[in-house]
């Protein structure tokens, strides 16, 4: 009885985090949003019916969503390449991507202080405070504030 109990405890409360999850997937376009699956198929047009353009085997890459039709989202990822993925392989987790150049993660949002780490390109990142200017980024547990000009997945101003 007390393993039905919680069986069916667990079970709710999964439904609610999937609606939460969708819910945050309905807002308007344009928005940033990242890949919750270790693998996503980029198609190119909104069903299973259309072929496979892409293949994402990247957690938390962000995306920009650029349009919505049903249970489908038009992205556009850091290379700027558009397609259509399932809304459940979205998540509303802000990451971002390094682009061409290294950055530095410094201790504090000012150009002046210390790096603590350096990133590589290509290197994706969960995004926290943005200031409009800085922001602190998450690599795996080793963070820093890094210019928000540098990033991709963050527009220029944005505040979070």
């Amino acid at each position: 009885m007390r393993f039905a109990r919680q069986s069916i405890a667990v079970a709710s409360m999964l439904v609610v985090l999937a609606t939460g999850a969708a819910e945050a997937q309905r807002r308007k376009p344009p928005y940033y949003a990242s890949i919750a699956a270790g693998e996503a198929r980029m198609r190119s047009g909104p069903g299973k019916n259309y072929p496979t353009q892409w293949v994402y085997r990247r957690a938390d890459l962000p995306i920009k969503v650029v349009d919505i039709y049903q249970d489908w989202r038009r992205v556009e990822d850091p290379d700027g390449t558009r397609g259509w993925l399932q809304v459940g392989l979205l998540s509303d987790r802000r990451t971002a991507f390094v682009g061409r150049e290294v950055v530095e993660l410094r201790a504090s949002p000012q150009s002046g202080a210390a790096v603590v780490w350096r990133a590589a390109p290509g290197v994706v990142g969960r995004l926290s405070r943005c200031n409009g200017a800085w922001c602190f980024f998450d690599v795996r547990g080793r963070g820093g504030y890094v210019e928000q000009s540098r990033l991709w997945g963050v527009d220029p101003g944005e505040t979070m």
